[in-house]
C-alpha cells in the first residue's frame, strides 16, 4: 500500500509540473509599435512583374535547352521598368547570369544584401488555365510562371528601391541587390557574387533571400497567420544505390533479383527513419508558435522533455513538413533495372534525395543508410550534395529589421524563426555572415503554395503590393 501511495504521489507531482509549465507557457509580451504607411506606385509594380513574367527565363541543367534571348530580354527591360534604380545603382553582370546592383548609402557601415533569382522552372502549358508566360492580370490576380518563385521578390526589391529613390531617399549604409539567373538548377551565379564580396572584404550586416512566407494553418493548434523566417536550411544529398548480378532469363530467377534487393533496401530505410532532433531553429519555432497553440499542443511543446516521443510518433505517421523539420528525410525518386521485361538485369540502381537535418552531415547520413540496409553488395555513391547551413542569429539588429518589416506589413501575424527544408542561393553566404534570413515576402494560401513549381502559378495583386511594402520598410532600416 505504501508503494502505491508513493507511485500516486509521483504521478501527482509529475502532473503538477506539467500543468504549471503549461500554464506558464504563454505568449511573450510584445511592445506595440505604430508603423507609418508607405506610398508607392502600385500600378507600376504590377506592370513590372507582368513584364518580367513575359520573359521565358526557364533554366535547364542542359544549357543548350535554355533560351539565352529570353534572359537577355528580361535584363534589357530593367531600364524601362526601374529607371531610377538603373540610374542610381550601378549594375555588374557576372558569369552564369548573376546581376549585382550597388546602392551607395550615407555611411560606411556593413551593407545589407537583398537576394532573389529570376530564372524559373519549366511548365506544362497544356495543364494551365492561363498561358504561363502571358502575364495576364484578371480579377485581381496576376498569372504566370515566376509570379511566386521568385520574380515577385525580384520585383519587390527593385520596385521598393525605384519608389524610394524617386522620393529622394538614400539608405544609411550601402545595399546590394544580388540576383541569380540559375538558382533552379543549382547554378553558380550566386557563388560568383559571394566570391566578389570576399575579394572586396565585404561582410554583410544582413542577407535576405527566399524562404518562408506568411501562411496559415501550418502549425498545430495555431489559428493566427504565421510569418516564418528561415534562420537555417537543411542540407541536401543525392545518394545512388547500385547492385550487380550475373543477369539471366526471368524464367529461372534467384530468390532475390537486383531490383528485389534494392526494393528491400528501400523498404528498410523507409521503415527506419532517421532519429529526430529538435535543432535550434525548430526549438525557437516551437517556443514562439507553441505559446499561441491550443491547450493540448501547448502542453506538448511546453514539456518536450516528457512528450518528445509523442511528438516524434505524430511526425513519423503524418510525414510532411512537420516531420521534415524534425529529422533528415529520405525520398526515393528514381530506379532502373532491365531493358526488357523478361531479363534479369546485370545491374540495377536507384536514387534517394535526402534533406539533412542541421545536426546531421553527409558522411553521417551515408553511414546510417549503409548500416540500415545491411547489404554489403549494394554500392553507395554520393552525388550532388551540400552540408546543412549554419544557424543565423536572432539576437541582433539584422533579425529585428526583418521582424519589424514583417510586423508592419502583416499586422497581427506571428513572426517566428524556422528551419527551411528546401535549398536556396543564400547557402553560399555561410562564410560571410551569420545573419542570413530566408523569407519570401508574401502571404500565400495552401492552394497558392501548391502552384510553386506546379500548374497555374499566380499571385493576388494585394499580396504583390505587400511584397513591395515589406521591402520599402526593410530598406528604410538599412
Amino acid at each position: 500500500m505504501i508503494v502505491l501511495y508513493v507511485i500516486l504521489a509521483i504521478i501527482a507531482a509529475l502532473l503538477a509540473v506539467i500543468l504549471v509549465r503549461t500554464a506558464k507557457f504563454k505568449p511573450q509580451p510584445e511592445e506595440k509599435i505604430n508603423y507609418e504607411d508607405v506610398d508607392f506606385d502600385r500600378d507600376a509594380a504590377e506592370n513590372a512583374l507582368a513584364e518580367l513574367i513575359r520573359c521565358r527565363t526557364v533554366s535547364n541543367e542542359n544549357h543548350e535547352l535554355e533560351d539565352d534571348a529570353e534572359f537577355e530580354k528580361l535584363i534589357g527591360k530593367l531600364p524601362e521598368l526601374y529607371p531610377h534604380v538603373i540610374e542610381t545603382c550601378p549594375m555588374q553582370r557576372m558569369d552564369d547570369r548573376a546581376l549585382l546592383f550597388h546602392w551607395k548609402g550615407k555611411g560606411d557601415g556593413d551593407p545589407a544584401v537583398l537576394m532573389a533569382h529570376y530564372d524559373v522552372v519549366p511548365v506544362e502549358e497544356e495543364n494551365w488555365e492561363k498561358p504561363p508566360f502571358a502575364g495576364i492580370i484578371e480579377n485581381g490576380v496576376l498569372w504566370g510562371r515566376g509570379a511566386l518563385d521568385t520574380k515577385v521578390t525580384f520585383n519587390g526589391i527593385l520596385s521598393a528601391a525605384e519608389n524610394l529613390i524617386k522620393q529622394g531617399f538614400t539608405p544609411e549604409n550601402d545595399i546590394y541587390f544580388a540576383f541569380s539567373g540559375g538558382e533552379e538548377v543549382n547554378g553558380v551565379g550566386a557563388v560568383h557574387i559571394v566570391d566578389w564580396f570576399k575579394e572586396h572584404n565585404i561582410n554583410p550586416s544582413m542577407v535576405v533571400d527566399e524562404g518562408g512566407a506568411v501562411v496559415e494553418n501550418v502549425f498545430p493548434g495555431v489559428k493566427e497567420p504565421c510569418a516564418l523566417i528561415g534562420i537555417a536550411e537543411k542540407g541536401m544529398l543525392n545518394l545512388q544505390y547500385d547492385i550487380s548480378s550475373d543477369g539471366g532469363h526471368a524464367s529461372a530467377p534467384s530468390p532475390h533479383t537486383p531490383v528485389g534487393r534494392l526494393s528491400m533496401a528501400c523498404t528498410k530505410v523507409e521503415a527506419n527513419p532517421f532519429k529526430y532532433h529538435i535543432t535550434t531553429p525548430v526549438a525557437k519555432m516551437f517556443d514562439t508558435l507553441g505559446r499561441h497553440s491550443s491547450f493540448v499542443y501547448r502542453m506538448i511543446f511546453a514539456n518536450l522533455w516528457c512528450f518528445g516521443g509523442v511528438l516524434d510518433s505524430i511526425c513519423k505517421k503524418s510525414g510532411g513538413e512537420l516531420n521534415a523539420l524534425m529529422r533528415t528525410t529520405v525520398a526515393f525518386t528514381q530506379m532502373k533495372g532491365s531493358k526488357a521485361p523478361n531479363v534479369i538485369p546485370p545491374s540495377a540502381s536507384m536514387v534517394s534525395n535526402m534533406r539533412l537535418n542541421p545536426d546531421d552531415s553527409v558522411a553521417g547520413a551515408v553511414e546510417y543508410i549503409k548500416k540500415t540496409i545491411g547489404d554489403p553488395d549494394i554500392k553507395l555513391t554520393i552525388g550532388d550534395h551540400q552540408e546543412p547551413s549554419p544557424v543565423s542569429s536572432t539576437d541582433c539588429e539584422g533579425w529585428e529589421r526583418v521582424k519589424n518589416a514583417v510586423s508592419a506589413t502583416w499586422d497581427g501575424c506571428l513572426v517566428s524563426p524556422y528551419l527551411m527544408i528546401q535549398c536556396s542561393d543564400s547557402r553560399h553566404y555561410r562564410d560571410l555572415s551569420d545573419k542570413v534570413y530566408r523569407f519570401s515576402a508574401m502571404d500565400m494560401t495552401a492552394e497558392e503554395r501548391g502552384t510553386i513549381h506546379g500548374n497555374n502559378e499566380r499571385i493576388r495583386l494585394d499580396a504583390l503590393h505587400r511584397s513591395v511594402e515589406f521591402f520599402i520598410r526593410l530598406i528604410k532600416q538599412c
